[in-house]
């Protein structure tokens, strides 16, 4: 998968999550990406996003400048390998502040990994999981039309003695499945739940026939990826004004 279309995946993947109670829709608007709210949301609009692969900071600012319709941030990508100092002064001198950097990751689904834990790793396919993740994470349950093995959202568990002490998405991003929301509960950390989680997650990506599994990382959770078959592309930069 090259880096053009892991964007597009992170893109329409992210704006996936963020539509459960208004959608949130993608649009491409000369060359670069915007997420934002759909028409008929009520209350305060949230934040556009912007999203960019090595372009000039001029040329996103203008083209944002010229077609958001409130406040937004701007996602700029750097392909792995290429120097982005010069962009983040570019930015610097707009007015934009830097504020997280984040590792833009591609599995390719070719090797997926088998890992042991103490958990028992599942795909959240009944109403009675959903609801039990729903309330762990104080928010709705999954929709009923989630819990079908070709759905849009995959959601999957990592249970001990009954309890949830791991979670992880796969979610419909076009060209690929984007990954999302990877968590194991603090005092279950380092047990291998995280990968088992994840070798769960892709042997069912293969499987169902996708493609690949895109997903931003966290710097410390750069570290695990590479261990279950993920390749870096780029970095994620993300300015706001």
């Amino acid at each position: 998968m090259r880096i053009e279309e892991a964007v597009e995946a992170f893109v329409r993947g992210f704006a996936f999550t963020r539509s459960l109670a208004h959608p949130y829709v993608v649009e491409r608007i000369e060359d670069v990406w915007v997420m934002r709210d759909g028409p008929g949301k009520k209350g305060d609009p949230r934040n556009e996003e912007w999203v960019a692969l090595g372009l000039a900071p001029e040329r996103v600012d203008d083209v944002a400048g010229r077609h958001a319709r409130g406040r937004f941030a701007v996602a700029w990508v750097c392909p792995l390998g290429e120097s982005d100092l010069e962009e983040r002064a570019g930015f610097k001198a707009l007015g934009y502040r830097l504020g997280a950097t984040e590792p833009l990751f591609v599995h390719d689904l070719q090797a997926v990994p088998v890992a042991e834990s103490p958990a028992i790793v599942s795909r959240v396919e009944d109403p009675e999981r959903a609801a039990r993740l729903g309330r762990l994470l104080r928010r709705k349950p999954l929709r009923d039309e989630f819990l079908a093995e070709d759905s849009a959202w995959r959601q999957y568990v990592a249970e001990i003695d009954g309890e949830i002490v791991g979670w992880v998405a796969s979610i419909d991003a076009g060209t690929a499945r984007w990954c999302a929301n990877l968590q194991v509960v603090r005092e279950h950390r380092r047990k291998g739940i995280a990968k088992a989680l994840m070798g769960r997650m892709l042997e069912d990506d293969r499987r169902l026939g996708d493609r690949a599994s895109v997903l931003l990382s966290s710097h410390t959770g750069a570290h695990l990826y590479p261990t279950v078959g993920y390749r870096q592309l780029g970095t994620l930069l993300l300015y706001t004004l």
